[in-house]
């Protein structure tokens, strides 16, 4: 059972972090070629879908990351551990204030069509989804190095 809890936890992780590479790092520059109105109805429905993701990673992080930890006793938990479980719930709160607050006016703005408030949102879903990645990269670490 620890193997199944280990590898959901660890394809899920990869999912979520995989997914904000992509859309850093291939989607929005890509995205960039185009003009405002193709662009951020794409970037909003490619968010969408991924999104859909982000919310089943978080609940499978979650179950999973607590069942190892519990599995073990919290005070017999590496340290590594209790870092990876503060940093995901801090990616995870940040994550909900992302989906809630930009990205809900990014989807209004482009309802509206209203290009420039919809690229203020992409550029701020782009930054909380960079400090996600970097949180997500240190706690890899703690548990790579302090486990």
């Amino acid at each position: 059972m620890h193997a199944l809890m280990k590898f959901l936890h660890i394809a899920f992780a990869v999912a979520w972090l995989g997914g904000i590479s992509f859309m850093l790092f291939a989607l929005r520059p890509a995205a960039g070629q185009l003009p405002p109105p193709q662009r951020l109805p794409l970037i909003a429905q490619v968010l969408r879908r991924f999104f859909v993701l982000v919310w089943i990673s978080i609940a499978v992080l979650l179950l999973t990351g607590l069942a190892m930890l519990l599995a073990v006793g919290m005070k017999n938990a590496p340290t590594g551990w209790h870092l990876m479980f503060g940093l995901g719930l801090l990616m995870f709160a940040l994550f909900g204030h992302l989906y809630f607050g930009p990205f809900r006016r990014l989807k209004l703005a482009v309802a509206a069509a209203d290009w420039p408030e919809g690229g203020r949102r992409v550029g701020q879903i782009a930054t909380m989804a960079m400090v996600n990645l970097a949180l997500g990269a240190l706690a890899i670490a703690a548990v790579v190095f302090l486990a």
